[in-house]
């Protein structure tokens, strides 16, 4: 009899270890939600722009006809001459009486000419993307003596077929350059419309800034932005938004750098420069890429009042691309580069009636813009960036010592130049040094911990380009994999828990046209028609809608999860929400289960929403036809303040706990 007993006892013990719930034989992540950490800037992720990859002009600008003022080095570059003309017919004048920044128009002796003998065809970017029913604005700046002359406008497809088109007389107006306006609706879609001009009657006719705008620009602006790229960002939230760049900041040389003041006022006053990546990658030329600032400082300033984020330009600080010619001004001309700092400042701030605050004014801004922060340079090095980092530094802090100023820490994340930079920095008190990672998705796994031990006080970081680059086999759009995407969101939780260190980060580049690209990766591509956010523009959106406001520790074993079994997590509080925040990583190759326990005075919510970002094959990408790396939303039991929940693999996971 005791023998039977005793083996009822024990077959009821293996039994209730059988019966046990699985996080008791799981490895369990600890979330201390009642000890809050460092605060959580509002900044913390934020958008980076950069006129990279006809992301202005063909891109995020909704101008869709190339070359519109005939200033490119070739002044017919994207026009087509049509009909018959003869010797003289049409001429490039250039004359700096008529406008020095843009000192070319187009004569035309039109000649008796019907319709169909004479004009002028614009390619746009590759094509025009035109929408059925979607009104398109033409305009254009004109002077005749004449009477008698008749323009024009015409839509019309690749192989011909004409979808638009309007009419108008052309007013003599005293020989005054005048502006007509026309609209055209297009009887179909097509991404590679062309626009065609054509001149009827007799007489000249000065031709200048020939234009066309869709008419469903964001928030229906006239000359304005693409709507859904912008919407893209505003989705996001983002904290900050960077501009114009990186290396466009600097210019191939000092003469080709963005200078703000040349981008704010008129349009047909803004100087149009060659852009700097016109040719700088030999195997994807852009002749014809320029840069038109019809996106300028004003406009820049108002995308991030659009879409809530803080502004953050960046400026030249009298160094050129180190890369190109590495040119610099001399320590005795620097002060006009300094004075452009302060202006901006007041071009941003400033009262309506101060110099470059009633610019902003007479642009339609009479408010400020509430800049706070101002970066010098960008990846500049060496001896002679801190001799100008700290010039403008000593100027700019003693005429606004309410701007926090970004500095360089140069190209790279680590070796001789960074340490320099850093340690320079640091010693000069900077409020900010700009880190940037281009680096593979192993290096980002590798480096979650990087911010663990970096001082907690003094000079913050911003973590100012990042993106996990695929191997060079991997080309385009091909790059943005879903692998790449969960390294950065791995590298994002060390970046979150040590929150009192990095204030900003931003992935770049941000957008890529698929057409028409000189740089992969980026965060999201585009055509004349569609917009696709990548599999790396859900993890910092993912992150940017859920930062919280205070970090929490969350540890297994009393340590940080930081790529143990190729786990990654990281937790924040939301005192916004009141929800406990925690954001995992898997990156290996295959599921496991991890339980969660809350230690928590407070009352959880029954269930936990849990939001999942993860492609079936790490190498799977988003393409405008099909997203198969989007996040999906689930919901989880919760027993006891703990759950078990199991991590794809490959995957990104949030997880809410509401609090009561």
């Amino acid at each position: 009899m005791r023998s039977i007993i005793i083996r009822r006892l024990l077959q009821t013990c293996c039994l209730l270890f059988i019966c046990l719930p699985a996080f008791s034989q799981t490895t369990t992540f600890t979330v201390f939600a009642d000890k809050p950490g460092a605060d959580i800037q509002p900044t913390m992720y934020g958008i980076f722009f950069e006129d990279i990859n006809m992301g202005a002009d063909g891109g995020i600008y909704a101008e869709l006809v190339k070359n519109r003022s005939f200033e490119f080095n070739q002044p017919l570059m994207g026009w087509k001459v049509e009909g018959k003309p003869v010797e003289g017919d049409i001429l490039v004048l250039h004359s700096t009486d008529y406008n020095k920044s843009n000192p070319n128009f187009l004569r035309v002796h039109v000649g008796n000419r019907r319709k169909g003998e004479l004009g002028l065809t614009n390619e746009g970017f590759k094509g025009m993307g035109v929408r059925k029913n979607i009104t398109c604005h033409f305009s254009a700046r004109y002077r005749t003596a004449n009477a008698g002359i008749t323009l024009h406008a015409e839509l019309v497809t690749p192989d011909g077929k004409l979808i638009a088109s309007a009419a108008t007389a052309m007013s003599p107006g005293n020989g005054n350059w005048q502006t007509t306006n026309m609209e055209l609706l297009p009887a179909e879609e097509t991404p590679a419309a062309r626009l065609t001009i054509w001149l009827e009657g007799n007489g000249t006719l000065d031709l200048d800034m020939i234009s066309l705008f869709p008419a469903n620009t964001w928030k229906n602006r006239p000359k304005g932005l693409r709507a859904d790229m912008v919407q893209l960002l505003a989705d996001m939230k983002p904290g900050f938004l960077r501009f114009p760049g990186g290396c466009i900041v600097e210019g191939k040389d000092l003469a080709n750098r963005f200078q703000w003041k040349k981008t704010v006022g008129l349009i047909e006053n803004r100087e149009l420069i060659i852009n700097r990546w016109n040719t700088e990658f030999s195997h994807r030329l852009t002749p014809d890429y320029f840069q038109s600032f019809g996106l300028g400082f004003f406009e820049y300033f108002q995308l991030a009042e659009d879409i809530g984020a803080a502004p953050l330009p960046i400026l030249n600080c009298g160094m050129a691309c180190q890369f190109n010619t590495a040119e610099l001004v001399p320590m005795e001309e620097l002060q006009p580069y300094i004075q452009d700092a302060i202006d901006l400042v007041e071009f941003a701030n400033g009262p309506a009636n101060s110099r470059w605050g009633k610019v902003r004014a007479d642009m339609g801004h009479p408010e400020p813009f509430h800049l706070t922060m101002i970066g010098v340079g960008n990846e500049n090095w060496g001896p002679q960036y801190i001799e100008r980092a700290r010039e403008f530094a000593r100027q700019l802090k003693a005429a606004h010592p309410e701007i926090k100023l970004v500095f360089s820490s140069g190209t790279d994340p680590d070796g001789a130049r960074f340490n320099f930079l850093n340690d320079t920095l640091r010693k000069m008190n900077a409020d900010f040094i700009d880190e940037h990672y281009y680096r593979s998705p192993e290096w980002f796994l590798a480096n979650a911990s990087r911010y663990d031990n970096y001082p907690r006080t003094g000079s913050k970081v911003f973590a100012g380009e990042y993106a996990a680059h695929e191997p060079s086999s991997f080309v385009g759009a091909s790059r943005n994999t879903a692998r790449a995407a969960i390294a950065e969101a791995a590298f994002l939780t060390g970046l979150e828990r040590n929150a009192d260190v990095v204030e900003m980060a931003s992935y770049a580049p941000l957008f890529a046209n698929a057409e028409q690209w000189q740089w992969a990766p980026d965060l999201i591509w585009v055509n004349h028609l569609q917009v696709v956010g990548t599999p790396s523009y859900q993890v910092q959106k993912m992150y940017a809608l859920n930062k919280g406001t205070q970090t929490l520790s969350l540890l297994s074993e009393n340590i940080a999860v930081a790529g143990q079994d190729s786990i990654y997590a990281s937790a924040v509080y939301d005192a916004h929400t009141r929800e406990i925040i925690v954001k995992v990583v898997n990156a290996g190759a295959k599921p496991v289960t991890r339980n969660i326990t809350v230690n928590t005075k407070r009352k959880l919510a029954g269930k936990v929403a849990v939001t999942t970002l993860s492609g079936n094959e790490p190498d799977a990408v988003n393409t405008f036809s099909q997203q198969p790396v989007m996040p999906v939303n689930s919901v989880v039991d919760i027993n006891n303040k703990r759950i078990s929940i199991e991590l794809r693999p490959n995957s990104f996971s949030i997880l809410k706990f509401g609090t009561r």
